[in-house]
């Protein structure tokens, strides 16, 4: 007796999903681990419409609406906290991004294995030192007797006060960010220039292409969807720079352009006890991240042939 042909789809749709049993079980630790560590998490961020209190927790304490999100954006510090927070991020988005697309470019172009090897390992290598080693050596190189302000002082006849004066701050983070990760944030460039068939390089070649167009025409065509990827998630977290690295780097004397909201978060939150206005000016933050992540994937699948994050 011959099988109907639903029951034929059927049997077609069942064998395809016991396929991929095998593929569902990889994906099941990442998923319990993202479930049990980023969404249920996600609950204690209603504190941030409640006066709360340990003593009743979470559920019992009072609800209070937008207390908290008011006290924030009535706050004397906000205009300052906010205008840094905007202002770094966008500085080291603007001077980071471009970083890591020229290295690969550049080590694409080298033909010796070895010397590209050599190369690869100096730039990755400052992306596994600690935080806390960087801000370290920052505070020794950059102290008033440190050997760039024996130079300075030896040009201009009296050392910088880089770690105390607020206008050198931003760009000191900017700089120590782009040394410590652009070489490891090159790594997914340089993935994809692999996959150039390098006859499309010969033929350009003979066509008379030089090296300055084959890269304009063939590199980065190639390129250009994880450029617009690895742009929107780093737009995306526009508002969440490093706390640590924001936190060690802090002094009294600089704290005009050092106070960002995270370290604002930890300070209200953790040294203070304030739980609910914590939780609200993180909340605040989330909140901006995601409308950044949805209008700049609108811009660049504009931009870019409708090819966006989503």
């Amino acid at each position: 007796m011959k099988a109907g042909k639903g029951e034929t789809i059927h049997r077609k749709t069942l064998k395809k999903k016991q396929n991929h049993y095998f593929l569902y079980a990889l994906l099941a630790p990442a998923l319990i681990l993202t479930i049990v560590f980023k969404y249920i998490p996600m609950y204690g961020a209603i504190i941030a419409f409640k006066d709360f209190s340990p003593l009743k927790g979470i559920l019992r304490s009072d609800w209070v609406g937008l207390k908290y999100f008011e006290k924030f954006l009535h706050s004397p510090n906000f205009t300052d906290i906010f205008t840094n927070t905007i202002s770094l991020s966008l500085l080291g988005l603007i001077c980071s991004f471009p970083i890591p697309i020229v290295l690969a470019l550049m080590l694409n172009q080298v033909r010796q294995a070895k010397i590209k090897k050599n190369v690869q390992l100096v730039l990755y290598a400052p992306n596994f030192i600690s935080v806390v080693v960087i801000v370290g050596m920052l505070f020794i190189f950059l102290s008033p007797v440190g050997p760039i302000n024996q130079l300075v002082s030896a040009i201009f006849g009296q050392p910088l006060m880089f770690m105390s004066e607020p206008e050198y701050f931003r760009w000191i983070y900017i700089l120590s960010g782009i040394w410590q990760g652009a070489g490891w944030s090159s790594i997914i460039y340089v993935a994809a220039l692999a996959g150039v068939d390098p006859e499309l390089h010969h033929a350009a070649s003979l066509d008379g292409a030089n090296l300055l167009q084959r890269i304009l025409h063939i590199d980065l065509p190639t390129i250009r969807p994880i450029m617009a990827i690895v742009f929107i998630l780093a737009a995306g977290g526009i508002m969440s720079i490093g706390f640590e690295k924001a936190y060690l780097m802090q002094t009294s004397m600089n704290l005009p352009s050092s106070e960002i909201i995270a370290t604002y978060v930890y300070k209200v939150g953790l040294q203070a006890g304030d739980y609910s206005y914590s939780a609200a000016v993180g909340l605040f933050n989330s909140v901006i991240n995601v409308f950044l992540l949805v209008a700049v994937n609108f811009v660049v699948k504009k931009l870019n042939e409708g090819e966006g994050l989503y």
